[in-house]
């Protein structure tokens, strides 16, 4: 980040990407031990721990709009610091699970907890700061948050390999000490009062037809974004026969991101068309995902996962600074919590079908069909994003000046 644009950046943002660069570390850290802990040491089929993984997510994505709704009536500060809490408790108590059904409430409470941060802290990060440098502060949030990827990964080995119990104390207590941090240091952060009911805020989102609509194509973004963690690791290991390679392609992601998300942010400044932006990233991180059809070594994999990292490098910052210009600024919480089911329903059938889809490519001797299914996501939410940006048919509101502003 320029030093200028750093200068200019609130103590309060800097404050919330110190907490959200600790929470990716705490998160990630755990969560891929979590499947090996409950395959390995519990003994569960893989069905099962990918029940409770799946149950997480649910319970974050699925409540998170109810999270963004209570963050706008009752203030982002407070919600924030009570989720980080919530989710203190649920890894922490991973450590001490003996029933099946302590690792469910483990997980419920868990998602309870993103439900309620996750929604609150991206509306504190819109609300604090100066829109001149929104889009390169959550450029560089995204660097932190692929730094913080790539530290989890050493330390979740590290304790994984000593004791789990440990890596599920250190991650709950990193959001325990988020928590305190944010009580005592955070100035007080609220949403502008209208005094609407939850049930009005709610229903004001869900008319908001071009937010729908915006949040319905970016479920095509998270179908691809979720093949990072699905079925690149298992083509990896097919390519290659060496399972040591998944984390050189993984971490190579990360790196690339760490090293360039900065310039890629400063070449697209010229670029006022953000939805445009979006779908361009979408289309590239497409195009990497199905040049992955003809690799054949490792090289050719990390060339591939390159491209597909600088997609989202183009994708990511224009995709969170987009939603607070659609959301009337008592209700960014609102909005960034229904953008959540983008993730949810996006996600689950990233994982679903995509995993589904690459197994039928394996029987059916059709190792083209995942990936060219990826290139078709990619060039559909860039033609629906450039339609939606360019169209002349706009519901309820003038939103290429929005996007261009």
């Amino acid at each position: 980040m320029k030093r200028e644009v750093w200068r200019e950046t609130p103590f309060g943002v800097k404050l919330l990407l110190t907490t959200s660069f600790l929470m990716n570390m705490g998160f990630y850290a755990l969560i891929p031990y979590l499947t090996l802990y409950l395959t390995g040491s519990i003994g569960w089929a893989l069905a099962m721990a990918g029940l409770v993984l799946s149950v997480r997510q649910f319970s974050q994505q699925g409540f998170a709009f109810i999270g963004g709704v209570a963050a706008d009536a009752f203030g982002y500060k407070g919600t924030m610091v009570l989720g980080m809490a919530v989710r203190a408790i649920g890894f922490a108590m991973f450590a001490f699970c003996t029933e099946t059904w302590h690792f469910f409430v483990a997980a419920i409470l868990s998602g309870l907890g993103g439900a309620l941060f996750d929604p609150a802290g991206s509306a504190a990060f819109a609300v604090l700061t100066p829109e001149s440098i929104r889009k390169e502060v959550f450029a560089f949030r995204n660097v932190l948050t692929n730094i913080g990827v790539v530290g989890s990964q050493i330390i979740g080995t590290a304790l994984s390999a000593v004791d789990f119990t440990y890596l599920s104390l250190f991650a709950g207590g990193i959001f325990g000490l988020c928590a305190l941090v944010a009580f005592f240091l955070l100035p007080p952060i609220s949403a502008t009062s209208t005094r609407q009911s939850v049930w009005d805020s709610m229903l004001h989102v869900i008319k908001d037809r071009q937010f729908v609509r915006f949040t319905v194509i970016l479920m095509g973004y998270y179908y691809l974004s979720n093949q990072i963690f699905l079925t690149i690791p298992l083509l990896v290991e097919n390519v290659t026969h060496n399972k040591g390679n998944v984390g050189i392609v993984l971490s190579a992601v990360s790196v690339s991101v760490i090293l360039l998300q900065m310039k890629v942010s400063h070449w697209m400044e010229g670029y006022s068309q953000r939805l445009t932006l979006i779908g361009v990233g979408t289309m590239i991180m497409g195009t990497g995902l199905f040049m992955l059809t003809f690799a054949n070594s490792l090289w050719l994999l990390l060339l591939d996962v390159f491209l597909y990292a600088l997609g989202t490098m183009i994708a990511v910052p224009n995709l969170v600074d987009v939603v607070p210009r659609f959301a009337p600024k008592e209700l960014v919480g609102a909005y960034y919590g229904f953008n959540g089911y983008s993730i949810a329903i996006g996600g689950s059938v990233g994982q679903i079908a995509g995993g589904w889809v690459y197994d039928q490519s394996i029987q059916l001797e059709m190792a083209w069909l995942p990936w060219t299914i990826c290139l078709l996501v990619g060039m559909v939410v860039a033609w629906m994003l450039y339609q939606m940006e360019h169209g002349t048919n706009q519901i309820g509101k003038d939103y290429p000046k929005i996007a261009r502003s």
